[in-house]
């Protein structure tokens, strides 16, 4: 135990299961419930959508939500869930000195202006002209305000009056393991005292499914879990909206305010494995045994995305590691792009505060475990490119 252990005092999270550490847990642990997707909007691909939100309770004024795209009223929203479980969104000095480290992609397009390019291009050869009368006509400066990453920070900033240094890593899943790599890294260093962390995806978009499939990547037909997908049709790939923002805390700082963690980061490490080799699987088996778990069954959260080859090389591992037990969350929340590490991180943080292990989300290939987790491993393998491990022990 040291006074620069990585604690994680607060959890905010949202997902199709609801909002916050509490309903996620229940819903987790509901064996029975089905899996809450739309199959229509978006058809032939199925998304995990967000729940009915009440903005107003963490975005009090109607001008802030408005200036913003819902990716960033969500990020916006769920930070403030975080900073509230944690008991430091009203306390003005502790928030004016915290730090911030945030992942976020490039935002939401103006869809309708888009297809007016594109109509009035197919019947125009003049198309520099074409695009200087879109320019002064159709495209509002809010838009593109709306689309810059480092503007969900900058929202944290103005609402919760968190205004201490500020990080944004872009970068799709991996931008959510440099995130929380950095944020530890930090705090163990004695750079930070306390950090707000995390990240979040609205999926309902036409333009960011739109991301996925031009890479192959999104499951066609009927939903199923996601180590089930191997052969089905398309990319493997089910999104979801949501977001997972943590804060973290050195043990010194947490005990000073008399702050209970739910859990302590030990390590991170984060990869970015040539998956055209043939090493991928044996690369990241090496990966398990270097971030040191303790010896004997571990629990992992993993943050499978479903996309056939990085999924199936991570059930081989599972399936030669026998000691490491999964939770897919994806069969149950969707993918999160950028959030997917920082929720797989809290997930992990609940089950050890908790003192109790997550049923299997798919009983076909997940086995069940019995004992209280001592140690929990939360994982994320890019559909792409990138991996993150991080090990989590009791507080």
């Amino acid at each position: 135990m040291s006074n620069r252990d990585v604690l994680i005092t607060g959890i905010g999270l949202v997902s199709c299961l609801g909002e916050g550490p509490d309903a996620h847990w229940r819903a987790l642990n509901d064996e029975t419930a089905p899996p809450r997707i739309d199959s229509e909007r978006f058809a032939p691909y199925t998304i995990h959508p967000l729940p009915e939100i009440d903005w107003n309770l963490q975005i009090p004024k109607r001008g802030d939500q408005r200036q913003m795209e819902t990716w960033q009223r969500l990020g916006t929203y769920v930070a403030g869930l975080a900073l509230d479980d944690a008991g430091i969104k009203n306390d003005e000095a502790l928030c004016a000195s915290m730090d911030m480290v945030v992942a976020a992609g490039g935002g939401e397009r103006d869809e309708a202006v888009d297809a007016s390019i594109l109509e009035a291009s197919a019947n125009r050869n003049d198309r520099e002209v074409l695009l200087n009368e879109k320019l002064s006509t159709d495209l509002r400066p809010t838009l593109f305000l709306a689309q810059l990453s480092n503007l969900l920070a900058g929202n944290i900033s103005i609402v919760h009056k968190v205004t201490g240094s500020s990080r944004t890593f872009m970068g799709e899943e991996g931008a959510g393991i440099a995130a929380i790599e950095t944020a530890a890294a930090r705090i163990r260093s004695g750079q930070s005292n306390h950090i707000l962390v995390g990240g979040a995806f609205q999926s309902e978009h036409s333009d960011m499914l739109l991301g996925y499939e031009l890479g192959g990547f999104l499951h066609r037909g009927e939903w199923k879990p996601v180590w089930q997908r191997q052969g089905s049709a398309g990319g493997g790939l089910v999104s979801g909206s949501g977001g997972a923002f943590l804060v973290l805390e050195s043990r010194a700082h947490a005990e000073s305010r008399g702050r209970k963690a739910y859990a302590r980061i030990d390590s991170v490490l984060s990869n970015r494995i040539r998956r055209r080799d043939g090493a991928f699987e044996a690369e990241l088996e090496q990966m398990a045994e270097n971030i040191h778990r303790p010896a004997g069954e571990t629990l992992v959260i993993s943050g499978a995305s479903g996309a056939h080859s990085a999924t199936g090389a991570e059930l081989d591992l599972y399936e030669r590691a026998r000691a490491l037990a999964p939770r897919a969350f994806s069969s149950r929340t969707g993918h999160l792009k950028e959030a997917q590490f920082p929720f797989a991180v809290a997930l992990a943080a609940l089950a050890l505060h908790n003192g109790a292990p997550y049923p299997p989300f798919d009983p076909e290939t997940e086995r069940p475990v019995a004992d209280a987790p001592e140690s929990v491993l939360a994982t994320t393998l890019g559909y792409h490119v990138f991996e993150g491990m991080a090990l989590l022990g009791k507080a």
